[in-house]
């Protein structure tokens, strides 16, 4: 149910963004980072606007007095639409939902690569140059992880795709192919 709620509001946002044009998408997305980023340092404002005892109307008007003139006039209703139908809680998921549909529209990559042991810079630069020739992504935001239980290769992710070459995942299958010989 919350990620249908996240797809639709999120959707509602991004079509409201890309109506204005691709400037207002991105200036939407930066206004997101800054409110993702003040609701991180204000754990008590995400609790009260959360909270079940407290009117819709008072949350609104902390709302605005929140918000307005510091987020554009689409963001201020847009948040103002979600706090009315009480889909607050939902506001990261929305948010998330939002910012991957402008990097994809941008054609920009989320790429997700862990190895088992740290790589160089050249090796970073050669991986992301890599994903970039066989993607249809113009450029790549990069997340490396070292997981040493992998023992070697990588697993590469990017968004519901998983490309894993890593010698545990190897291990495993080979692991499989002789459990499965009967010996007779």
């Amino acid at each position: 149910m919350a990620k249908l709620v996240s797809k639709t509001y999120g959707e509602a946002l991004f079509e409201i963004a890309m109506e204005s044009g691709e400037d207002k998408a991105q200036e939407l997305m930066g206004e997101i980072h800054g409110i993702n980023a003040v609701l991180r340092q204000n754990p008590e404002f995400d609790e009260l606007m959360k909270h079940p005892g407290i009117p819709k109307q008072e949350k609104l008007q902390v709302l605005k007095e929140v918000f307005k003139g510091r987020v554009s006039e689409e963001l201020e209703s847009f948040l103002e639409v979600i706090v009315s139908k009480e889909r607050y809680r939902e506001l990261p998921d929305i948010f998330g939902y939002f910012i991957d549909r402008v990097k994809e529209a941008k054609k920009i990559g989320v790429a997700y690569v862990t190895t088992a042991v740290e790589l160089s810079a050249s090796q970073k630069s050669a991986v992301q140059t890599k994903l970039l020739e066989t993607t249809q992504y113009r450029s790549m935001e990069m997340n490396y992880k070292v997981d040493p239980s992998i023992i070697g290769g990588m697993i590469v992710r990017i968004n519901d795709r998983v490309v894993d070459s890593s010698i545990r995942t190897k291990l495993d299958g080979l692991k499989k192919q002789l459990l499965q010989i009967q010996l007779g």
